[in-house]
């Protein structure tokens, strides 16, 4: 299967969007203010006509933020960062009206079926999911040498010895970039390693443990007392998983906290401000991201994450964003908060991981 990207840009040739005016700017009133009538951006591809004849795609959109103009050049900022002065544009309309235009359908495919009524339309647990694990791997494939891949792992991944084995594999061997996790995932992750166990359970034979409910404890503990995980990794002599994987391949991770956390670890980053800049800077960089049983950080990363990427030849592909999990709730919640592009693989995540795992790896060399 090859990997084809085709955008299909609007067509600009005609006389309503020849006519429409160029977007109108507004300067923020004051930092962190936008102006009356902002234009709030989503994660379709969106252009604005900067003036009379020229409409420009913004090299990225996600949702919530607004387009920020200076010499010509379109930026995407969180209404959080605006600095007093910045010429925001303005306009709640799409078709070009106000010099925006929002192109949801550069990347649709046309329909082999024109009948107006078809049975299983709608992914479910039942769908079959074949098609996409194929498409998947070569997404993969490609990604690994010639994009970005983003992991938003929740802590059943590292619940389960296989699962945890086939996560560190897909590190080791380029498949990932970047992770993006909480408290939790990392904390199991090297209670793991070194009990053998998660939250006191063998993530083996799901037998519990004597004590074992002391075992992430003991494990904060012992890396807060080493200062960080890679000194945890040392100290503790860890050969193995998933954080593992990630230090000594030098993958950078963002633990995101929360309100639930024990411990934390030394890395995890408490405030919730800072946790989404470091989040969004491999939102931005990503053209393949794929979460797994994890709600909240799937929603969140799906909102920062850019529908499309303009590459350095000016070409556009889309940036491809999985969901995996047991429920259509977590895909279907995600797509309701605007992340209309996540595609579901409606699967135990155990499954998934070394299933994906299992294909990738016969072709290592």
């Amino acid at each position: 299967m090859k990997l084809n990207f085709i955008y299909t840009p609007p067509d600009f040739s005609g006389t309503r969007l020849q006519n429409s005016p160029a977007a109108t700017l507004n300067a923020a009133p004051a930092d962190g203010i936008a102006p009356d009538n902002y234009h709030a951006t989503s994660n379709h591809p969106e252009y604005i006509k900067i003036d009379e004849k020229t409409w420009v795609l913004a090299p990225e959109s996600r949702m919530d933020a607004v387009f920020v103009v200076k010499d010509g050049a379109i930026d995407v900022v969180e209404a959080r960062r605006l600095k007093k002065g910045d010429m925001v544009v303005t306009g709640r309309t799409e078709n070009g009206e106000e010099g925006i235009l929002v192109h949801e359908r550069g990347f649709e495919q046309v329909s082999t079926n024109a009948d107006k009524f078809s049975f299983r339309s709608r992914g479910t647990r039942e769908t079959p999911f074949s098609y996409s694990y194929d498409a998947l791997y070569e997404i993969l494939k490609h990604d690994r040498d010639n994009g970005h891949i983003v992991w938003v792992l929740g802590p059943a991944v590292a619940f389960d010895k296989d699962s945890r084995a086939a996560m560190q594999g897909l590190i080791e061997n380029g498949f990932c970039q970047a992770l993006m996790a909480g408290n939790a995932l990392a904390t199991h992750d090297i209670e793991a390693a070194i009990y053998n166990t998660g939250l006191g359970q063998n993530i083996y034979t799901q037998t519990l443990q004597p004590m074992g409910h002391y075992n992430h404890l003991d494990i904060l503990n012992s890396v807060r007392s080493a200062g960080s995980i890679a000194r945890a990794i040392e100290t503790l002599g860890i050969d193995n998983g998933i954080m593992y994987a990630c230090e000594k391949n030098n993958i950078p991770y963002v633990l995101a906290g929360s309100i639930r956390d024990d411990g934390p670890l030394p890395e995890t980053v408490g405030n919730v401000y800072n946790s989404q800049d470091l989040m969004r800077v491999h939102a931005r960089r990503a053209t393949t991201v794929i979460t797994m049983a994890t709600q909240l950080h799937s929603i969140a990363f799906g909102n920062m994450t850019p529908g499309y990427k303009v590459l350095e030849d000016g070409s556009v592909r889309p940036v491809y964003f999985y969901v995996v999990d047991m429920s259509e709730f977590s895909a279907d919640k995600l797509a309701n908060r605007g992340s209309a592009q996540a595609q579901a693989i409606l699967t135990n995540v155990q499954d998934f991981i070394v299933n994906l795992w299992n294909h990738l790896k016969k072709e290592q060399p």
